[in-house]
């Protein structure tokens, strides 16, 4: 899982058939259909039924998932015998606060399902390292940061200043047992500037990608979770001069002016295959 490009994960409505048939065409690396949040209570059936057709109909351009409704809600247990069913292949899951939960989840699933997991409350951070760990069963991490704001008491920050902590643990908790750690959503659709250095911290904090809620913020999550011409100009440099007869048996070199380690070829090819997409 951690060698897919998850730059982007778009949600999208299941209750909604025109987003969904637009989702087939979109440049996103994910789109994940939502039965949880953004469906009204009286539309759930209908919801889980559309994300059912939609997973059997396959046609996606990006890779598809369903957002399913928490088990402790009167859907979650169809939602998740209907995505077993239908054959999906991937499903998040809102609101895992347990690694009782994840067990539950994956249970339900099977072992042909990719299993993501929400952390949106305070319980849920302080249970991370368990949660994450929990038999093997999870895939990827994402970051509730609506749900978890509105929990934790947190005011409005333009660069996340109340999150940062939090930040940093979920991709430590993802790194140390190698799942995939996606960033939350950024609330302003017309505010691309504001996307773009929101994704670029994301970024500089290790995350693989973002959650997106609206098809025009695709292409900033792409471009800030894709290296940059310098970025693979200065990897290229790094392999080019570990390859050089006088770099074998070195331990460290230096490249253009800055001492590099074999840890730093390392991130060096482990960027260019990324670029390569």
């Amino acid at each position: 899982m951690r060698n897919d490009r998850v730059r982007s994960v778009l949600y999208l409505p299941a209750s909604n058939a025109r987003a969904i048939e637009k989702a087939r065409t979109l440049d996103c690396d994910v789109a994940v259909l939502d039965l949880e949040d953004a469906v009204a209570p009286q539309a759930k059936a209908a919801a889980r039924a559309a994300a059912v057709e939609a997973v059997r109909g396959g046609g996606f351009g990006p890779r598809l998932g369903v957002r399913v409704n928490g088990l402790d809600t009167e859907w979650g247990l169809d939602d998740l015998a209907a995505m077993k069913a239908a054959g999906a292949t991937l499903v998040v899951a809102p609101k895992v606060e347990t690694p009782e939960a994840v067990h539950a989840l994956s249970a339900g699933l099977g072992k042909d399902c990719a299993l993501w997991a929400m952390i949106e409350t305070p319980r849920a951070l302080m249970a991370l390292a368990d949660i994450a760990t929990a038999d093997g069963a999870l895939d990827g991490l994402m970051l509730g940061v609506n749900d978890l704001a509105k929990a934790l008491g947190t005011g409005a920050s333009a660069d996340r200043e109340p999150f940062k902590p939090w930040l940093a643990l979920l991709v430590a908790a993802a790194r140390a047992i190698g799942l995939l750690a996606i960033d939350g959503v950024f609330n302003r659709i017309d505010d691309a500037e504001g996307l773009a250095a929101e994704a670029l911290q994301g970024r500089l904090y290790g995350f693989d990608g973002k959650s997106l809620i609206h098809p025009s913020q695709i292409a900033g999550a792409n471009a800030a979770f894709s290296p940059s011409d310098a970025e693979i100009a200065q990897a290229r440099a790094v392999v080019a001069a570990f390859a050089q007869p006088d770099a074998e048996g070195q331990g460290a070199i230096r490249v253009d002016g800055a001492m590099v380690e074999r840890l730093h070829l390392e991130q060096a090819q482990a960027l260019l295959v990324r670029a390569q997409g």
